[in-house]
């Protein structure tokens, strides 16, 4: 049923009244005779309207006529009855059609980029890097390769944890996270002094290498040594020192 609604809309169909004291037969007889009628709506005891498509309106003038039911044309809609009313402006339905298809198509192209990144990262180097890898404004949607554009930046840009690169309409989004810099990593060759991070006394002290420099009970400022790194040329780590404020 849904289907042939469906095709009334397009070949055309017809709003129509039916009045009689027998109109509840009339739409028996209709149903009898496979003939559609939808959106229907009482109007009164002996009055109802609804819709019927063109082809089963030539069907119902002798169930009119023997149910004793007048039926009158309320209004017609649908395609054909669309283009007769405008055969007239056929430039202003030609225009629009003519717009519809150039809606759909410039949907298929980008006309947009928006970067989105902290404020450290400079989007002049991004924006080079992209249109290297074939993302520019006004290319189809279809030749970018929007995984071969972050791996790109990626690859570039160390200093980039993160790149997502997707399609929003006519707008491709590239939303990139800064990496956190690496902590410094000491050598196991290289010499070092172990000292106080914050101000405190020294309560315990467990030095496996080195020559400690405090004793417990010493009470020391934020970056005074407590351990020397070097003892008859020898590294000196995994010593503790720990101190409470």
């Amino acid at each position: 049923m849904f289907i042939k609604i469906l095709l009334s809309y397009i070949v055309g169909y017809m709003r129509i009244a039916v009045e009689g004291y027998f109109a509840e037969r009339f739409i028996n007889m209709c149903i009898q005779k496979n003939i559609l009628l939808w959106n229907t709506r009482k109007m009164g005891t002996s009055m109802f309207k609804c819709n019927i498509s063109i082809r089963d309106f030539r069907k119902i003038k002798p169930i009119a006529k023997k149910t004793k039911c007048k039926v009158t044309i309320k209004n017609k809609r649908g395609l054909p009855f669309f283009l007769e009313r405008y055969k007239k402006r056929k430039i202003l339905v030609a225009l629009i059609i003519l717009l519809a298809i150039l809606m759909v198509a410039i949907s298929n192209f980008v006309w947009n980029i928006d970067i989105e990144c902290d404020g450290e990262i400079d989007k002049t180097e991004i924006e080079k890097i992209i249109n290297e890898n074939g993302l520019i404004l006004g290319k189809m949607k279809k030749d970018i390769d929007i995984n071969k554009i972050a791996r790109a930046i990626r690859y570039k840009r160390a200093d980039i944890a993160w790149v997502g690169v997707t399609f929003s309409g006519t707008n491709v989004n590239i939303k990139l996270v800064k990496a956190e810099p690496k902590p410094e990593i000491i050598k196991p060759e290289e010499y070092c002094n172990i000292i106080s991070n914050k101000d405190g006394i020294i309560t315990k002290i467990n030095v496996q290498n080195g020559m400690p420099v405090v004793k417990v009970g010493d009470l020391v400022k934020k970056g005074t040594v407590l351990v020397n790194r070097m003892a008859r040329g020898k590294i000196y780590r995994n010593s503790l020192c720990t101190c409470h404020s």
